[in-house]
């Protein structure tokens, strides 16, 4: 992606992100031979983070100290402080302290925060330390970020629980390494895409990426044969969004 689609993903404008370069929060990208510099979509991840921490009212330097992880202060530390700051305030405070005490009360994601719903879905999903499943919260992660609580999230609780979603993960895992013909990727492909249910095809707006060059970036994000896996499954799903009724 390059920082015009990266800013409308995550709903900033390349000057913002053009500032978080020179401040020190994100960095450039390197530039490729044709002279463009090209985002991923662990870009994204990280711009949405600093997007939703700002809007919950922390100046730049404490997003910083947040994205710093074990060498800044703890998230929680800098959000009671920020509650207490709050307290003080006429304007807008009933908003932001609800806002604020939704993400004090609600179970730690470990991605800083998100809305309600992914919450709820991500603490409904199983333990585990793949590597395939933190990078789908991270992917879900940004799509709560570009799109919002559309309904998508309520409808993935069915499957938080479903034991075969942790197989899958792992299958994918063991493709970290595997070429792009492994005989694996198609039979892992179909499996993925049939546990998905049509009620969460039904929740998801519009009719194709977010903005362009959105597909190309998370498909980037894998090593080849797994790029292949959610690439069969995205073509799929597609299909399927294309029969989909009107909402």
């Amino acid at each position: 992606m390059r920082i015009g689609e990266i800013a409308a993903l995550v709903g900033l404008t390349p000057r913002a992100v053009r500032h978080y370069h020179q401040i020190g929060l994100l960095a450039e990208p390197a530039c490729r031979a044709n002279g463009y510099r090209v985002y991923t979509v662990r870009d994204a991840v990280l711009l949405a983070r600093i997007r939703r921490l700002s809007e919950l009212g922390l100046g730049l330097d404490e997003v910083a100290e947040v994205l710093a992880g074990d060498a800044g202060r703890p998230l929680g530390d800098v959000l009671r402080e920020l509650d207490d700051d709050l307290a003080r305030q006429e304007r807008e405070i009933r908003e932001r302290r609800l806002r604020l005490t939704r993400l004090m009360e609600g179970p730690a994601t470990g991605a800083g925060p998100v809305s309600p719903a992914l919450a709820a879905l991500l603490a409904a999903g199983p333990v585990t330390d793949s590597p395939a499943a933190a990078k789908d919260r991270e992917h879900l992660e940004l799509l709560d970020s570009a799109v919002g609580d559309s309904g998508v999230f309520t409808a993935l609780r069915t499957l938080a629980g479903d034991p075969a979603v942790l197989a899958l993960y792992e299958e994918l895992d063991a493709l970290d390494a595997a070429p792009v013909d492994d005989p694996r990727i198609g039979p892992l492909a179909d499996r993925m895409i049939a546990l998905l249910p049509d009620e969460v095809l039904a929740a998801i707006p519009g009719d194709g990426p977010v903005v362009t060059g959105f597909g190309e970036a998370l498909l980037a994000d894998y090593p080849a044969a797994q790029a292949e896996v959610v690439r069969r499954v995205m073509v799929a799903l597609e299909e399927r969004m294309k029969g989909r009724p009107k909402r």
